[in-house]
């Protein structure tokens, strides 16, 4: 069992697996937070398209 907890914590596979992960959950974040700037404005420019065309 102490071989087998020794050789899991050497292990760097897995904290590579993990570094990705977190890479990948801030660029979500980014993607998301830019789409929903992008479709805040994008929703008043067309209100008042929709303003202006009554």
């Amino acid at each position: 069992m102490r071989s087998l907890l020794a050789r899991f914590v050497r292990d760097e596979a897995a904290t590579t697996a993990i570094e990705y992960a977190i890479i990948g959950c801030g660029i979500s974040i980014v993607v998301l937070a830019a789409v929903n700037g992008i479709g805040t404005n994008l929703s008043g420019k067309f209100a008042a398209v929709s303003t202006s065309l009554k």
